[in-house]
């Protein structure tokens, strides 16, 4: 079990290093799309200015592909390239189902052991010339999207539709324990359907006149990519040269309040990661809630400190929040030497095409 553990996460680090530079590039153009254009009230961030709409038009595409590149490298590291059709076309539908990077792990794990298991068929030897190129992403493309629309993406839509009504009835209820549930929901999938369900509900209240919601969603939203960004600064030695690149660009999407910049840190190591940005983001929405931190933007991170309540203390949030993330995530990992992984798989793929070619 325990060799097939790190297997798995050897395969996860595959494609978290090819997806990072699309991270990194479409957050760093998407935060500075939004930080040369601010934010307003009610309005959220308004990029009206047409070269940073096309900045920002750029970042979103990085974005847009983010989800499949993962889960396309996770498959080519099972199954190599007969895996990497079905892994990108399971990922593209993880993000138009709202499965969120999430879906995009399970699909790319779905589509590279299906794919190598396609590949250990007898088959005659007239079809092995066509296998890897037709047969195998053909088989492994369809059973990976069956599974990905009917099996996966049907309870997703309904969970969302659950969580809804969760919070209202928990909106009335105790302000800790609903700050508690507003920021572990934020911090979970950074941008899934669990994310998503939490961010929309607080801009339905801002509709309604109703801030001290957004508030405490817009605290927790910058601090998975702050704390982690902290965390790579902190302690080096626990972070390949990858993630402490990652941890450069999450500093810059905290500001602006994109979650997304703590997926590679997630994907890569989501049993210490998810745990601790989910503290994180629970402590400091707890704190904006009980401080009665209102924020009327549909947005979140310090770019909203200009229109929110209560900055004073909107900032110890976001600060008490990011320290505990950084603190607790360094505390759970191991020491990685620079040599990790990531880099040991690249070398074994460029040395296998060299012997092919």
């Amino acid at each position: 079990m325990k060799k097939k553990l790190k297997e798995i996460r050897g395969h996860l680090m595959t494609g978290v290093s090819y997806m990072i530079p699309f991270v990194v590039a479409g957050g760093v153009l998407i935060a500075f799309s939004i930080m040369l254009s601010g934010v307003e009230a009610g309005k959220g961030a308004d990029v009206t200015n047409p070269i940073l709409q096309n900045l920002l038009s750029l970042g979103s595409a990085a974005f847009t592909l983010m989800v499949p590149i993962l889960a396309g490298y996770i498959a080519y590291s099972i199954a190599d390239r007969p895996g990497l059709v079905s892994g990108m076309i399971g990922g593209y539908l993880a993000g138009q189902i709202g499965a969120g990077f999430l879906g995009g792990i399970v699909a790319g794990l779905l589509a590279g052991y299906i794919a190598a298991w396609i590949k250990s068929w007898s088959v005659p030897e007239v079809l092995k010339p066509v296998m890897p190129i037709f047969v195998i992403p053909l088989l492994s493309t369809i059973i990976v999207g069956s599974l990905m629309q009917y099996v996966i993406g049907i309870p997703i839509s309904n969970m969302m539709g659950g969580l809804t009504t969760w919070l209202r009835a928990m909106s009335e209820g105790s302000q800790i324990i609903f700050g508690i549930i507003l920021g572990a929901m934020i911090a979970f999938d950074m941008g899934g359907p669990v994310n998503k369900t939490a961010f929309l509900f607080g801009v339905g209240l801002i509709e309604q006149g109703i801030y001290t919601v957004m508030g405490p969603i817009a605290v927790a939203i910058c601090i998975p990519p702050l704390g982690m960004a902290l965390a790579t600064m902190m302690a080096p030695q626990k972070y390949n040269k990858e993630e402490k690149q990652a941890g450069k660009g999450a500093f810059f999407m905290g500001l602006i309040g994109i979650t997304e910049g703590a997926i590679p840190f997630a994907a890569a190591d989501p049993l210490k990661v998810i745990p601790s940005i989910v503290t994180g983001s629970a402590v400091g929405s707890v704190i904006a809630m009980l401080a009665g931190v209102g924020d009327p933007a549909p947005h979140g991170g310090p770019i909203v400190l200009p229109v929110v309540d209560n900055r004073i203390m909107f900032v110890v949030a976001v600060v008490v929040g990011t320290l505990i993330t950084a603190f607790m995530v360094n505390f759970l990992k191991n020491k990685v030497s620079e040599t990790d992984d990531i880099k040991e798989k690249e070398d074994e793929d460029l040395e296998l095409e060299f012997d092919m070619n």
